[in-house]
């Protein structure tokens, strides 16, 4: 019997849902082990890092915790911030933390409208749509440069300074990303975000920077297009869009706003890539640690299955990446649908159907 290709994964649920959604995962990839007739091992280390742990040593995860990360083929992460923390204390304590010492620079985000799912959006009705938002991760306006000075002043007189960094070697890597993303898809067209008329060195480097790849790239479509009309066509024409790259905060945004579209935030799935593969990579769902659910067994798995599936593909195991997909496209054409999104179905119910659905 030949060996199994055995996979060391770092589990992190960190927050709220967080723990939730990833028990939920991993159950759906215990079950594709189980199904594998050995091919596939999935070897889990749950890291127990989060606000919890802040409030017991003041750090979100130990000194040493990228050390302890380093050797995992893989991080599966829920979700981290909780009403005792600071966001940006508990945001940039873990999650960032992670993805900027890994240099997980390349952030993926697929905008998929399921089966049985309500979309706001009537064109979703009677139109295909599929597209991807690839987001740097590294840098741009979430890069941390910049600080506050001056508090001893009184009388209002404190000045903050946050700088966005934008680097050629930056942009030009995940521009590159995006356009050979593009080449493996349907529609080969990459849609660039900037904000270049008011935001005159920064992005404009990333205009520069995109008109010079694109010439190395003939046979993808391109255009640019300013974030706030970019926000419009999200909204009145998405069937125009494939790929879509743009910088943190920009990408951010508009992430959001395609998962939204979709049906729910808790739709959403997302991979950040260090794609040279120094480092391990993060799955992770879109959504946040919803406190206001925690723990009542109610929030929505499927981000977090899909952000699995993500991990999977990542891993070298494609088409067990589709079978999770195909599984999660069932279900919801089943209505078996948490409350999010129009149902009445708990975690367990959709998580199991999902199982179920893996054939």
């Amino acid at each position: 019997m030949t060996a199994p290709q055995k996979f060391r994964i770092a589990a992190i649920p960190a927050d709220g849902v967080g723990t939730e959604v990833v028990a939920a995962g991993r159950a759906v990839l215990d079950a594709i082990e189980a199904r594998s007739d050995g091919r596939v091992a999935f070897e889990w280390q749950e890291f127990d890092w989060g606000s919890a742990y802040y409030a017991e040593h003041g750090m979100l995860m130990p000194e040493d915790g990228l050390d302890a990360l380093r050797e995992h083929d893989a991080i599966y992460f829920g979700a981290v911030g909780w009403p005792t923390v600071p966001d940006h204390v508990s945001l940039w304590g873990l999650r960032l933390k992670i993805c900027q010492g890994f240099d997980q620079w390349a952030n993926i985000r697929p905008v998929t409208f399921l089966p049985g799912i309500t979309s706001p959006l009537r064109k979703a009705d009677d139109t295909e749509l599929d597209w991807v938002v690839v987001r740097e991760n590294s840098e741009g306006e979430y890069a941390g440069f910049g600080g506050r000075n001056f508090g001893a002043r009184g009388d209002k007189g404190e000045v903050a300074v946050q700088s966005s960094v934008f680097t050629e070697v930056g942009c030009e890597r995940i521009i590159r990303f995006a356009f050979d993303l593009a080449r493996t898809r349907a529609h080969k067209k990459v849609s660039s975000v900037t904000k270049s008329n008011a935001q005159q060195y920064g992005m404009v480097l990333w205009d520069d920077t995109f008109r010079r790849v694109a010439a190395d790239y003939p046979d993808v479509e391109t255009e640019s297009v300013l974030v706030d009309a970019m926000s419009a066509k999200f909204v009145l024409h998405p069937e125009d869009l494939s790929v879509v790259v743009a910088s943190n905060l920009n990408a951010d945004i508009l992430s959001d706003l395609g998962s939204a579209l979709a049906g729910s935030l808790g739709l959403a799935a997302s991979a950040n890539l260090n794609p040279q593969r120094h480092y391990p990579s993060m799955f992770e769902p879109v959504h946040g640690s919803a406190p206001d659910i925690a723990g009542q067994g109610v929030c929505n798995p499927i981000g977090a299955i899909g952000s699995a599936a993500l991990m999977l593909e990542h891993l070298g195991l494609p088409d067990e990446a589709k079978l999770v997909q195909a599984a999660i496209e069932a279900t919801t054409a089943q209505g078996v649908r948490t409350r999010d999104v129009g149902g009445t179905a708990n975690t367990e119910a959709v998580t199991q159907a999902i199982i179920a659905n893996l054939g």
